[in-house]
């Protein structure tokens, strides 16, 4: 995926909304005040961190040269993905839902009922599988 279609997908999931925290040129994409994910370009690289199963996290970063430990954020649950890398779409696609769930999961219980109820749970957990639930 390229940088512009990375970022309406990280928008189009319910209530994203896009902040810029740290810097102006790095858009941090958040669901009711919790980040999910950066996205930055540098040297013209497109870059991404995403939240992830620390598991996962492990087997993703051996699968692809793209996927790494989080650069400046926890590398236990964070992954820095390379766009335009040996990462396909698919799995980009499907590394931002683990993370925007990973997030929706750990709200606060109001805000996370007032999502499942607006938008239903098929449509905030998408691929939470990978994620250890309780």
């Amino acid at each position: 995926m390229n940088y512009q279609d990375t970022k309406t997908y990280l928008l189009n999931k319910p209530e994203a909304f896009e902040d810029y925290p740290f810097y102006p040129d790095i858009p941090v994409f958040k669901v009711k005040g919790k980040m999910y994910a950066t996205l930055a370009i540098d040297d013209g690289v497109a870059r991404m961190n995403l939240k992830c199963d620390p598991d996962h996290a492990m087997t993703l970063r051996f699968f692809f040269d793209g996927v790494n430990p989080g650069y400046h954020m926890n590398k236990k649950h964070w992954n820095t993905i390379t766009l335009e890398s040996d990462v396909p779409d698919y799995d980009i696609r499907q590394m931002i839902d683990h993370s925007y769930a990973l997030v929706v999961k750990g709200l606060k219980k109001t805000e996370r009922t007032a999502l499942e109820l607006s938008y239903g749970p098929d449509n905030l957990y998408q691929n939470l599988t990978w994620a250890k639930t309780d």
